[in-house]
């Protein structure tokens, strides 16, 4: 079983930054895809961003593109969200997520097989 501990989250203003940090325990994870999704109060969860096992492919939403960072840390079992130029519409929980397949593309929250409990970012206009 891997557990996974999103901190990092806060409070800031538009045009401001923060960095995600989820740490996995259990067992290793550096041969599971990790990713991020986050939902909007009112809104349906989405997904964020996706780093493979090797951190040599990622991919990301469209609306988060050129802003945010996926990163990974295998030595450390941790894997990061840098997000930079944070808009009001990013205010959400953030959720960790790790996948033992690479899904390209294509993630669905209910394909993971291990989720985060999810840390609040909360940006202000």
């Amino acid at each position: 079983q891997v557990q996974l501990g999103e901190s990092g989250g806060g409070l800031v203003q538009a045009g401001g930054s923060l960095r995600l940090s989820c740490a996995a325990s259990g067992r290793a994870v550096n041969n599971y895809a990790m990713g991020w999704f986050r939902q909007a109060s009112g809104k349906e969860r989405e997904f964020v961003a996706g780093i493979h096992w090797t951190g040599g492919l990622t991919v990301y939403v469209d609306s988060v593109k050129g802003r945010f960072t996926i990163s990974r840390d295998n030595a450390k079992n941790t894997v990061y969200l840098q997000m930079n130029s944070l808009k009001p519409e990013d205010t959400a929980v953030y959720y960790c997520v790790a996948e033992r397949y690479w899904r390209g593309e294509y993630w669905t929250w209910d394909g993971m097989d291990y989720w985060g409990k999810g840390t609040q970012v909360t940006v202000s206009s």
